[in-house]
């Protein structure tokens, strides 16, 4: 590994398409090649954003969708701004759990928003910043959903939203990788854990 400057490596899909279960790999096989690695997520990955990661995801009762876009936003901004940027000028390698992908299909298509208007949005809250990869785990909404019951883990406000909503949020996220290739890599994220793994690896590589 011989970059010298940072990395940044954004997981986005789905719920239930094992997007934790890949960035652990991720993290592992870098740390183990000598980069300092950072985990991270959102919302969720500052002080600030575990409080608005409580409200957008465990609040009882609804929420307004544009008010929902907005706290999604405020999480962004401080954590990029304390946390990701911080880590990129060390030279760290972030691989990070969502991005403002996560916000265009789920707020954009998912909640019926502009999805340009929520992803201007992010863009300005974070001073344009965008990750050097994003790996998109597709994964059918029916599928996803059969392994979260598996969990047998209580439904977030998303997770519990109708298969016609995840059906949108699919169909969000795959649009968005077709706009920009050159940003994504888009893996099956149905078949065996490990294949998928390497696959990352090989892409990842290219930039290292």
């Amino acid at each position: 590994m011989t970059r010298p400057d940072g990395l940044w490596i954004t997981f986005e899909g789905g719920d239930g398409s094992g997007k934790s279960t890949q960035a652990a790999l991720l993290a592992e096989w870098i740390s183990d090649r000598g980069r300092t690695v950072l985990r991270t997520r959102e919302p969720g990955g500052s002080d600030v954003g575990v409080l608005i990661r409580d409200i957008v995801l465990h609040h009882r009762g609804d929420i307004a969708p544009r008010a929902e876009a907005l706290l999604y936003a405020a999480d962004r901004a401080h954590h990029v701004a304390t946390v990701v940027r911080p880590a990129l000028e060390r030279g760290e390698v972030v691989i990070q759990d969502r991005y403002l992908d996560s916000s265009v299909a789920y707020q954009g298509a998912g909640r019926v928003l502009d999805a340009d208007e929520v992803r201007d949005l992010s863009l300005w809250a974070t001073g344009g910043a965008l990750p050097h990869l994003t790996v998109l785990l597709d994964i059918d909404p029916v599928t996803a959903r059969h392994r979260l019951d598996a969990d047998d883990k209580p439904f977030d406000r998303l997770e519990a939203e109708k298969e016609e909503f995840h059906a949108r949020v699919r169909e969000a996220f795959l649009a968005l990788a077709m706009a920009e290739p050159q940003r994504f890599l888009v893996v099956d994220a149905s078949t065996d854990p490990e294949d998928i793994a390497v696959l990352i690896r090989a892409r990842v590589s290219l930039l290292v």
